[in-house]
Order: C-alpha cells, then structure tokens, then sequence
C-alpha cells in the first residue's frame, strides 16, 4: 500500500479525492461551467509520486498538464464535520502537483467516458511531505507556486478557492465518508498549461517545483 510522510511518520495512502474547478481563473481559462457544488474526482493510491522521485509521462499522451494544489491527509475518520472545528479532522498539509494527460481526457470526455486514464496513471499524484495540521494556522491564506525549469507558470493563493476547506471536507464526508489516511487535492488557480497561447505542456528533462509558504517546495525531474 502506498504510503506519505507525516513530519517523520509513515502513513499509509486510503483514497485520493480531487476537487477539481475550484479557483474562478482556472475555470476561466479551460472554458468550463462554475460549478454550483465541490466536483469531486479520485485518482488511484497508485498514482502517488513522492518528493524527487522522477516523473515518467505516459506513453499513450503527448500533452500531460500540471496542477500545483494545497493538499490535505486526513487523520481520523468522518462521515460528517464538527461545523464549530471543521479542520480537526486534517492530520497534515502538503504540497501536490495534480497530473493530466490532457489529449486522452479530452477525448474521453467528447465521447462521454470516464477520464481516469487522463488523471490516474502512475506518478500522476505527485506529494511532499507533510507538516502536522497545527505548524498550519492559517491554511486558508497561503500563497503558492509553481515553476518549470526556473519559470513562473503559476501563481495562486488558498484564499481564492470557490469552496473553501471546511465546504470541501462537509462534501466528501458527507457524500463519501472520509477515513484517516485518506489524501485531498483541492484544486489549481490558472496556468495549467491550457491557459498560453500555444498551450505549455511537460516534456522529458523538465524540473518542477511547486511551493506553499509554511509548508515547502516539492520537486521533481521529468522523463
């Protein structure tokens, strides 16, 4: 079973939900809907990729996007949230960079298919390690980036998500039931890639970094 870094704790990975449309930029620059409730996607445990482990892009795509994330690990199990202490259930924050064969997701989605092959091959859940839930006041109100190869592709801050934490975590434990080891991507501001003009995607020899004030910098060679 694949496992994370809480501080110096190994902890093993239960499920991976993604909120994806949850910065009013990114929806913007792929020509998406606002959504009217958190949209919710998974990637298999398998797809976790951990701080410099190299990143192998899928053979069958010519076009995988990033996505840098604020990253939640659960710590104990909810089926619904204490609305006077909704974090409590958060273990640990952590930086992800969220992966995605975009030409097989589009393709998917234009016959009407489920695109877990865009967003779930291996590697496509990159992680840091995670710092305790408490060295994270404000978690709420961080900045973050992500660069390729030294150059800004995007810029972000937590408080623009659309669904805030505490909104994203009544979902999925609501509708899902939510278990200790279980890991939340809560989705990405403009500039996955879609958004320049020609689009920018991965390519071999590329190195990431995708950082959040108070918690680190992921990074990660492609090829």
């Amino acid at each position: 079973m694949p496992q994370v870094m809480l501080e110096t704790r190994p902890v093993r990975v239960n499920n991976i939900f993604c909120i994806g449309r949850n910065y009013v930029d990114h929806i913007a620059e792929l020509k998406n809907e606002t959504p009217t409730e958190p949209v919710v996607f998974m990637k298999p445990n398998n797809s976790i990729l951990h701080q410099g482990a190299a990143i192998k892009l899928p053979a069958y795509s010519a076009s995988v996007h990033y996505e840098c994330e604020l990253v939640l690990l659960i710590g104990e199990d909810a089926d619904g949230i204490d609305e006077n202490h909704p974090l409590k259930i958060i273990a640990g924050y952590g930086v992800g960079l969220d992966l995605t064969a975009r030409d097989v997701q589009g393709r998917l989605k234009e016959k009407g298919l489920p695109w877990t092959k865009a967003k779930g091959f291996r590697g496509a859940a990159c992680v840091s390690d995670f710092v305790a839930a408490d060295k994270l006041s404000r978690p709420q109100d961080c900045e973050f980036t992500f660069k390729v190869n030294g150059e800004m592709r995007q810029h972000g801050h937590t408080s623009h998500m659309i669904y805030p934490l505490a909104a994203i975590l009544q979902e999925l434990a609501e509708s899902y039931g939510l278990r200790a080891g279980d890991v939340v991507f809560t989705g990405t501001p403009a500039g996955v890639g879609m958004g320049f003009d020609p689009p920018k995607w991965l390519h071999p020899g590329d190195e990431v970094a995708c950082s959040i004030e108070g918690i680190g910098t992921l990074t990660n060679t492609v090829r």
